[in-house]
């Protein structure tokens, strides 16, 4: 979403779950294990039948067999452990059943059989501030991209996101439920409901609180038509956040953040679950700040805050328990002498759209000075701090700004940004995995490469643990074992992303 200033300049976002599953009888076990011996059965999993996909999106699956098995692959299992060379992965029904050296795992007679040999899969994207709409230009208003975006998130390797935050109320329920029923093609969603924000928005969309009783009325009733997460916005009140928390925790569901009028410890305080972008937003160090109002020097106080206030903060809330999510890709776009978003995504715009990103990035670069160099080293930062301190460090790419954030190619771009950060590849591609499945309760079915689990998969040329930028190299992503050929996915909504 964009950050609102002057201008419209932004201001200045390792548990498991516990899900039930169902083991497999004793027949597919025992043959299993006479398949593959070498690994430990324990933890397999039936997966859920999925629906049967829309003949009109059938041209953009690559593999789809009742057992497939990818062979001399490595692998970057998501938990940060080194990667394996010379594997074999086995999917049948949706799942992984089987994962070991190539020399010891059986390949089922009649499996569909993929020489990866040059290629690394690693666990599908599980990225957390996503959004399925689009900048429109004039700022007051976004358009709804739930045609280009699911399409977007898949081909670039995301295989769950959670929506942070939505514009149009059902939209995202409705494009939801169309790609778990197989009429749409996408990433599993976790639906944000509409943003819990209090008056001062100027954006027609977005419904303007009223006080705490409106706050939690606003919960339950998203929470009633099958939302699973809520965010709070730059101008709710103390007040609010706390009855909206309480509510949404109250049915076992995650509140988080984007915040302004409430500084981050307020927020901890008040038993806020997540805070998205990180200290860039933060309200903490701005010198006299009146409670429940964004201070007009907060940008200014962030640039100015001591080193180890940014770090202090950070580990305070890793103590707390509270998840951070980072979204460098979006504050790059406002640092001058950043790379510009890649080919794919220009051609992935409405001409519009692409003139008015380019027309104000020209501008953003001709600044003869921006605080913006500084505030995203400082960003950096204190997202290392706050992972070195043992915080949960999520991904996502909030597609928002001016326009510069594109669904789909932008993903990578986040990982590859978190590593100029200080992280390994292995961290950040833990961050953008398995991370994301712990804190949306799902660590039991994705994030990581691991028997039992769905076989959400993605398959790049080169090596991305010794240079993450392969990660842009996706050829195919598979969701619940179905391959989908990434070029044919990017090509398919060239030139619909933008204004209209």
């Amino acid at each position: 979403m964009q950050y609102w200033a002057k201008g419209g300049e932004p201001p200045r976002d390792l548990g498991t779950a516990n899900r039930p599953r169902e083991m497999p009888d004793a027949i597919r076990a025992a043959r299993l294990a006479a398949l593959v011996p070498a690994v430990t059965l324990s933890a397999v999993t039936n997966a859920a039948a999925q629906p049967a996909l829309a003949a009109e999106l059938r041209p953009f699956v690559s593999v789809d067999a009742p057992v497939v098995a990818l062979t001399h692959a490595r692998v970057i299992d998501g938990t940060g452990a080194p990667p394996r060379a010379d594997q074999t992965i086995v999917i049948e029904g949706g799942a992984i059943r089987a994962v070991g050296d190539a020399a010891s795992v059986v390949v089922p007679a009649g499996a569909r059989t993929i020489d990866l040999a040059g290629r690394t899969v690693l666990p599908g994207l599980v990225m957390v501030h996503e959004h399925m709409f689009y900048p429109s230009g004039g700022g007051t208003v976004y358009n709804e991209q739930a045609f280009s975006f699911p399409r977007l998130y898949l081909a670039g390797g995301v295989t769950t996101a959670r929506t942070a935050g939505n514009m149009v109320g059902y939209a995202d329920l409705e494009l939801k439920s169309a790609i778990d029923e197989g009429r749409a093609l996408g990433p599993a969603l976790d639906v944000t409901a509409p943003y819990l924000e209090g008056p001062g928005l100027p954006i027609y969309q977005v419904h303007a609180l009223t006080g705490p009783d409106d706050a939690r009325q606003m919960v339950a009733h998203w929470a009633d038509r099958g939302a699973t997460s809520f965010k709070a916005y730059m101008h709710i009140t103390r007040a609010e956040l706390k009855v909206a928390a309480d509510e949404a925790h109250r049915r076992g569901l995650k509140i988080t953040g984007h915040l302004c009028s409430v500084t981050f410890r307020e927020a901890a305080a008040l038993g806020i679950d997540n805070l998205e972008h990180g200290v860039v937003v933060a309200s903490d160090f701005a010198a006299g700040k009146t409670p429940d109002a964004c201070p007009a020097n907060q940008q200014a106080s962030v640039a100015a805050a001591p080193d180890d206030s940014i770090v202090a903060l950070a580990r305070d809330l890793a103590t707390r328990k509270v998840a951070l999510t980072s979204t460098l890709t979006v504050f790059e776009t406002f640092a001058p002498n950043r790379p510009p978003a890649p080919n794919g995504a220009l051609d992935a715009m409405l001409p519009e759209a692409r003139e008015q990103y380019l027309r104000r990035r020209l501008a953003i670069a001709s600044q003869p000075a921006s605080p913006w160099t500084m505030l995203l080293a400082k960003e950096m930062r204190f997202e290392r701090e706050f992972l070195r301190a043992g915080g949960l460090l999520l991904a996502g790419t909030d597609p928002t700004g001016y326009g510069g954030v594109v669904a789909g190619y932008s993903n990578a771009r986040e990982l590859e940004l978190l590593v100029e950060a200080g992280l390994t590849p292995l961290e950040a591609i833990t961050v953008g995995t398995l991370h994301g499945a712990r804190y949306l309760g799902r660590a039991d079915r994705v994030g990581s490469i691991a028997v039992g689990k769905r076989a959400d998969l993605v398959v790049v040329r080169g090596d991305p643990s010794a240079r993450i930028a392969d990660v842009e190299n996706v050829e195919t992503v598979f969701k619940d074992g179905v391959g989908y050929d990434s070029a044919k996915l990017f090509a398919s909504v060239k030139g619909q992303v933008g204004l209209h």
